[in-house]
């Protein structure tokens, strides 16, 4: 029932594309994240992707999905969306049970975490293929082939025997293969004609620098605003005299950092924020000081131009 019930997630958040007639994400994925603290309280974190895009959530309090965006609910109705919701709400509530039933049987020490991920990807010339993988505190445990539970050689015989319990409960096994298999690749044909705009939209990210409000005396807030990142998220990366400082995912809001100098003391200093695609994000952190997305750097002064790519800035503090 473990790894069948992982499918269910899938429903809301699916995603992929056409790579003939569709330029955007090729696949989806939703992510479940269930953390079991003690045998009697467990959480769950749940969210939805279109490729690299994220597009739901699950509020776990109201028991009820997020839409991120407008166009998230793809062609299925209200009351499609909210009999999913139920399904999911019930599933939730006999995975806990089912897990903390057997954790003892299969030799499970609180606190461990599951993960599970599935989805499915559109091939070109139309094909689909739907996919579920179990994880079981960071480690490969079980996965799904050809309709059947196939454990990982990182689960041992313990993820031999879930296979074969699971393999006993067919009512769950129906439905889940059916949510799986027929529903994901509807919805995901959805929400990729709903989100075609959105989705194709190419924007350049621009970047530009300002002063913000002083943290103290003798020191200077430089403040890195991003705009236009469309529609993934991007890096934002911090750079000081050719090292990098911190670099972290950049989703809309600003990102600042304080620059201390003595007061009084006059010192020039280079400061670059580079913004980097998210296609580059494989790079590592010692590559990006040395060749940080082959942009060039831009010296500007604060408060001007708009411009894509690295931007740096002489100050004195």
């Amino acid at each position: 029932m473990l790894l069948l019930l992982l499918a269910l997630p899938a429903v809301l958040c699916p995603g992929g594309g056409g790579e003939e007639a569709f330029q955007g994400p090729t696949s989806y994925h939703a992510i479940q994240i269930s953390s079991f603290i003690n045998s009697s309280w467990a959480q769950t974190q749940g969210s939805g992707w279109l490729g690299d895009v994220q597009i739901h959530g699950w509020d776990s309090a109201a028991n009820r999905a997020v839409f991120l965006k407008p166009w998230s609910k793809g062609n299925f109705s209200d009351e499609e969306v909210t009999e999913l919701e139920e399904l999911i709400q019930v599933y939730l509530n006999g995975f806990f049970l089912e897990v903390q039933d057997h954790a003892s049987e299969f030799q499970m020490e609180y606190p461990f975490e599951i993960q599970g991920i599935a989805g499915c990807k559109l091939y070109s010339g139309g094909g689909t293929v739907s996919f579920l993988q179990g994880a079981l505190g960071g480690l490969d445990f079980l996965s799904l082939k050809n309709y059947s539970c196939v454990p990982a050689p990182e689960g041992g015989s313990r993820a031999q025997r879930i296979c074969e319990l699971l393999s006993q409960y067919k009512g769950i096994q129906d439905i889940g293969e059916k949510l799986l298999f027929e529903t994901c690749p509807r919805y995901l044909l959805g929400v990729l004609d709903a989100g075609k705009a959105e989705l194709q939209r190419q924007v350049k990210p621009e970047a530009w620098l300002s002063a913000g409000p002083s943290p103290g005396p003798g020191r200077l807030l430089l403040v890195c605003h991003v705009s236009g990142f469309y529609p993934k998220p991007v890096w934002v990366m911090w750079m000081r005299e050719n090292y990098v400082q911190y670099y972290h995912w950049y989703l809309g809001k600003e990102c600042a950092e304080p620059l201390t100098q003595p007061f009084g003391v006059s010192c020039s200093m280079k400061t670059l924020c580079i913004i980097i695609n998210q296609t580059n994000k494989s790079f590592s952190s010692r590559s990006l000081k040395a060749k940080p997305n082959n942009t060039r750097n831009h010296l500007i002064k604060l408060g001007t131009n708009r411009l894509s790519g690295a931007i740096s800035s002489d100050f004195k503090a």
